[in-house]
């Protein structure tokens, strides 16, 4: 599969992850969020940074996952807490997000996004011992912020 990655063009060139707290892991977790579109991904970004400098230059990674049913694990939204899209649920997602990392239970946790709950973002583990076997930077493209967005 294919999925998607918006980063700044000084960290688009390899798959690293700064091990960072975020919504579905703890900090020294290292994970790379990576979306099921470039719209998703240019969504979760705008969120997620609160305010976008067009004068950085952004690239788009697409990163290719294997197929093999095994490596994905999914969090269903039934199985969340109501109030997952709040920031109060953060301690509940990380706590889901950091049992699926410390365990290697799986490569990649496909979790519903916050944005758009009935699409998907893709947790990589990048210290999954299948990561440098199955995960990969296909390209990286050049991006552009449509003037609207801002």
């Amino acid at each position: 599969m294919e999925v998607f990655r918006i980063s700044s063009e000084a960290y688009a060139r390899t798959l690293s992850s700064s091990g960072s707290a975020n919504r579905w892991n703890a900090k020294g977790q290292y994970v790379l969020y990576a979306g099921s579109s470039r719209s998703l991904s240019t969504l979760e970004l705008v969120v997620h940074k609160g305010a976008v400098k067009p004068v950085v230059p952004y690239k788009v990674m697409v990163i290719s996952i294997a197929d093999d049913d095994y490596l994905t694990k999914q969090i269903h939204l039934k199985d969340l807490p109501a109030n997952w899209r709040s920031l109060a649920a953060y301690a509940v997602l990380q706590t889901i997000g950091s049992e699926w990392y410390s365990a290697r239970e799986s490569l990649v946790l496909k979790v519903p996004s916050a944005v758009i709950p009935l699409e998907y973002n893709y947790m990589i583990n990048t210290e999954h011992p299948e990561f440098p076997h199955k995960v990969r930077l296909v390209r990286t493209e050049d991006y552009f912020w449509d003037e609207r967005l801002l």
